[in-house]
């Protein structure tokens, strides 16, 4: 548990203005995301005596171990950016602000005869135009309110539309002028549609010009002495004006940009994508991909530029989001690809218009890319710790496997070792990684035992628990950097980089004694054991004649089933594989003149050993490399070799 006076900001440094700040914890994870009208008042709050705090407020700022924040020009914005950080960081403390799966966006169902404005959640579907997305319903609907006086358009669902038709009198929006009545006839379809096309006209960033136009007419009517109409238009202005202040103002010049941004490591790489329409950032989009191959940044911009802009030129002629081009006129990219000319001439044909693909270098637009790349590194660091499912669940688990083992704090990271075997063949074991009760697979690890079935289990994951924690220990002693999890010489993550809180491994007090004597012995004395017996799902400690006996409805037994079970189907699925490979090479070594060569030939055109043995000598000599006769001698040695299946694994 942190003490939180020990990342407290230091007096005064803190501004009063508002912004969006974020804590996070000792391994630099997202965990709270919040905004305030005053930076300075709200952090504040959060240092005060921890007996008056929240009980979950208080667990939050002992888990954190850093605070960050980002001043913004208003509260909109900051709500904006607090939306942006929840998608993307999805922090552990914020789950009060997400009421469902999904972030609402408004609806403007435009396939139909009467167009509906709506709050929606859900998958997207053909035809409709979405807007957003918002970090509040509520948000949604304030602007919608504000908007309905200028655009009359429908919101009803098609049931109160279809009823209020058929009594032939409209709703109250009706009655008080926020909506144009089409159910009783007042405008056709016709003039409503131009009033769901204005409204989107204007939510897409044609903004100016209407209000220009507003402004026009509200001359016009007050020269012509029609001084309420006048004074409608001018409401109107203003309602317009109040909308469009809830989306902050990022590029001056109207510009209308895409702005993307990269972050990558070896094997993944995250991209995020700021839609700036008029000069507001209009949405967001991000994606993480796995990288096939090496690839640097200019790659990476070729590929996305490609997928992305043709899938929405794909959309558009499908209907989708018709009303905007499937490309912008300026593409903003961190590093223009080597074949940029052919792309950006590619991209113009999408358009029908120029299309700019250019590096910002300098201003408003460097600073918007900067902010995007920010967005993408966090993108990338949020994925690589993503949770997912019940958050409640899981930090019920990690607490009450703290509390039922007397661990000095949640075990956020949990390692579990397996062995598999068949009659003491092919011994393997496995290391599997749950990190915040989630898998984390590019840790896991798998390992040969070198003395085989000697010694047993017990002796195998004494090995293994050995091999394993020598090499934390000889990572460890490697020079310290800005980042002692990554390799300076390769930039490459260490393969067992970080200790685990909790090691567990499947088996009773035999098993659990071994691993802790081995953790003894190398002077490891910060990771817990236990085990986790399969018969009667008994929790072993070390030293404790008596086994630890979890509810079976108990959450932490649960996940310690699954990491268990994960472990178990890890080191089959590596057990299974040694003994094909074992097996193929032992039918085939009866086969003389048959070398490693062929071998490997026969295999890669089969694919399997057993689709090798349904194969008769003529399909068999068809392989390059082999002859008749030793198709012949093939074919013998392995219908004379049809040994059973005894495969299983140790209990």
């Amino acid at each position: 548990m942190a003490d939180p006076s020990t990342y407290r900001p230091a007096a005064g440094t803190i501004p009063e203005a508002p912004g969006v700040y974020r804590f996070s914890d000792q391994h630099g994870r997202v965990i709270y995301v919040g905004k305030a009208k005053s930076l300075r008042s709200r952090l504040n709050s959060y240092f005060a005596d921890l007996v008056n705090l929240h009980p979950r407020t208080r667990q939050m700022v002992t888990t954190a171990a850093h605070v960050q924040w980002t001043v913004v020009s208003t509260e909109v914005e900051a709500l904006q950016l607090e939306y942006n950080w929840i998608k993307e960081f999805d922090p552990r403390f914020n789950v009060r602000y997400r009421d469902d799966k999904t972030y609402p966006v408004l609806a403007v169902t435009l396939p139909d005869e009467y167009p509906r404005l709506h709050v929606y959640r859900g998958p997207r579907r053909k035809g409709v135009r979405y807007f957003g997305p918002y970090a509040h319903a509520w948000a949604i609907r304030e602007t919608l309110d504000l908007l309905l006086r200028v655009f009359p358009a429908r919101t009803c669902s098609n049931g109160v539309f279809r009823r209020h038709g058929q009594i032939g009198r409209p709703c109250l929006l009706g009655y008080i002028d926020k909506c144009s009545a089409p159910c009783v006839g007042r405008v056709d379809a016709d003039e409503h549609r131009d009033i769901v096309n204005d409204f989107c006209d204007f939510l897409g960033g044609r903004t100016d010009r209407m209000i220009r136009e507003l402004e026009r007419k509200m001359a016009a009517a007050s020269e012509e002495l029609e001084f309420e109409r006048a004074a409608r238009l001018r409401d109107d202005i203003g309602a317009l004006r109040r909308a469009m202040e809830r989306q902050a103002v990022v590029l001056g010049d109207g510009t209308d940009a895409d702005v993307v941004a990269f972050a990558d490591d070896e094997l993944e790489a995250a991209v995020q994508v700021f839609h700036v329409r008029g000069g507001r950032v209009r949405g967001q989009r991000g994606w993480v991909i796995e990288k096939a191959e090496e690839m640097g940044t200019a790659d990476l911009v070729a590929q996305f530029l490609s997928q992305f802009y043709g899938e929405q030129a794909a959309l558009l002629d499908s209907g989708v989001d018709s009303s905007e081009a499937p490309v912008p006129k300026e593409i903003l990219v961190p590093e223009l690809p080597t074949d940029s000319d052919t792309i950006a001439e590619w991209l113009c044909g999408l358009r029908g218009s120029r299309v700019r693909l250019r590096v910002p270098v300098r201003g408003d637009k460097r600073a918007l890319a900067d902010t995007v790349a920010r967005n993408a590194a966090e993108a990338l660091t949020q994925h690589k710790l993503r949770r997912a499912g019940d958050l409640t669940a899981r930090s019920a688990a990690l607490t009450e496997i703290q509390e039922a083992l007397g661990l000095d704090s949640a075990p956020l990271r949990i390692e579990c070792v397996d062995v598999s075997h068949v009659q003491g063949s092919d011994v393997v074991a496995s290391l599997v990684v749950f990190e915040d009760g989630l898998v984390r697979k590019s840790e896991y690890r798998r390992f040969e035992i070198k003395g085989g079935a000697e010694g047993g289990d017990v002796a195998s994951i004494a090995e293994v628990v050995r091999r394993r924690f020598r090499r934390y220990l000889a990572e460890s002693d490697q020079p310290e950097g800005p980042n002692p999890g990554i390799d300076p010489e390769t930039g490459r993550p260490r393969k067992f980089a970080y200790p685990p809180n909790l090691l567990v491994v499947d088996g009773g007090a035999p098993q659990v004694e071994a691993a802790s004597d081995v953790l003894a012995d190398l002077g490891v004395t910060d990771v817990a054991v236990c085990g986790l017996a399969k018969r009667l799902e008994e929790v072993w400690l070390p030293a404790d004649p008596d086994p630890v006996i979890l509810p079976r409805t108990s959450e932490g037994l649960y996940l310690l089933q699954r990491i268990r079970d994960e472990a178990h189907r890890f080191a089959i699925t590596y057990h299974r594989q040694k003994r094909s490979k074992r097996m193929t090479e032992s039918a085939l070594d009866a086969v003389p003149g048959l070398g490693q060569a062929r071998r490997t030939a026969l295999l890669r055109h089969f694919g399997s050993l057993r689709k090798l043995k349904a194969a008769d000598a003529d399909e068999i000599a068809a392989v390059p490399g082999m002859g008749p006769r030793t198709a012949a001698a093939v074919v013998a040695a392995l219908r004379g070799d049809q040994p059973s299946d005894t495969s299983g694994e140790k209990t």
